[in-house]
């Protein structure tokens, strides 16, 4: 399964995602201590899942015009070049203008990654191929959330920020490898619908995702947030293989209630937020939630669609609810403060189960 195209893949999309962690929670950081404060640090990260959003919408006509090679270097120049200039200022404005550019360049890496793993894996093992694609980019997440608050914390942001933006860049060499071709014929005779409820589960759970990387270091110590992140990360990919693997030989669909029932209870757990065994097991617990969650909805919605537009819908799914609970959760603390505001966050997360329960609807694809 694993070929050379694949392989080459994978390994652009890794530069490319490390560099987009490293300052995932970094820029919000940034961005607070810089004098905007806690909905300036929502506002970097709702901006950067916005454009994200609006790229993704957009991908499926740039590979079916240019190809999978145009579009892999395009993304990794977006989300390389405009890091270089973080460390020019820390001004709302210029952190806007960068997070927008390295959104619609995480947008383009993110869908034209996963739906040429798709494509180029066996159709009965779509579920494991879709695993190993999570587990790899997965990896940038294990090293960069932790790693970019603790480099910030201890050399400043400076390197981080170039650092951050070399990685991409050097991305560029793997992509010259990689096969120009545009994606195949659909499935389904051309008939392109998908489930409804799997769209609704997983961006119930990026709400919650989005949340939690923006605004655990600033509940508690960064300290204590790397180590829970660093929990997440090491449990997400590991459950997203596991999950793909499990979903080939069982059905996907048996996953969605015990990954919503874990990343709920770990998403409440955080309302503690000085207390480390609370904090780092529950990211733990949501960490594993969401990797299984990821692979049973994304293998769901490809059963009846063609692999760039469900790639496109459901990465739309995954950053649109990441920046909807990065900037919402950021208007309301004032109100709420954390430990509610997590508690709250939770609540919508399991007010999602009931769907995963419910006999199937479906929902044509944009064109």
């Amino acid at each position: 399964m694993m070929t050379r195209s694949l392989a080459l893949m994978m390994a652009a999309s890794v530069t490319g995602m490390l560099g987009f962690f490293l300052l995932f929670s970094a820029v919000p950081l940034y961005t607070a201590t810089g004098g905007a404060g806690a909905s300036g640090a929502g506002l970097a990260t709702g901006a950067m899942m916005s454009s994200t959003v609006l790229a993704e919408l957009a991908v499926p006509w740039l590979l079916s015009r240019h190809g999978y090679r145009a579009a892999m270097a395009l993304g990794l120049i977006l989300l390389g070049l405009p890091a270089l200039l973080l460390p020019l200022s820390a001004e709302l404005s210029v952190v806007l203008a960068v997070s927008l550019l390295r959104g619609a360049g995480l947008g383009v890496l993110v869908v034209t990654g996963t739906a040429l793993t798709a494509e180029l894996v066996p159709a009965e093992r779509r579920g494991e191929g879709l695993g190993l694609y999570g587990l790899a980019v997965g990896v940038p997440s294990v090293l960069g959330l932790p790693l970019g608050l603790w480099a910030a914390d201890v050399l400043g942001f400076a390197p981080v920020f170039v650092v951050a933006g070399l990685l991409p860049l050097a991305g560029l060499v793997a992509v010259t490898g990689l096969p120009a071709a545009r994606p195949g014929a659909t499935a389904a005779g051309g008939r392109e619908r998908v489930p409804v409820a799997p769209m609704l589960i997983f961006g119930s759970v990026t709400v919650s995702f989005g949340v939690l990387v923006t605004f655990l270091p600033l509940a508690g110590s960064p300290g204590l947030a790397s180590a829970a992140l660093l929990a997440q990360s090491l449990a997400t990919p590991v459950a997203r293989w596991w999950a793909g693997r499990f979903g080939d030989r069982h059905g996907s669909a048996r996953l969605l209630v015990p990954g919503l029932l874990a990343t709920a209870a770990g998403t409440a757990l955080q309302a503690w937020t000085d207390a480390p065994v609370p904090v780092v097991a529950g990211m733990a617990l949501f960490g594993a939630g969401f990797g299984v969650l990821q692979n049973a909805t994304l293998a769901l919605m490809l059963e009846r669609g063609g692999a760039a537009r469900v790639s496109a819908l459901w990465n739309l799914a995954y950053d649109a609810g990441m920046g909807v609970g990065a900037t919402g959760l950021g208007l309301v603390l004032g109100h709420t403060g954390y430990r509610l505001g997590f508690a709250l966050v939770a609540g919508l997360v399991a007010v999602t189960i009931p769907l995963a329960r419910v006999r199937p609807a479906y929902a044509p694809l944009p064109r």
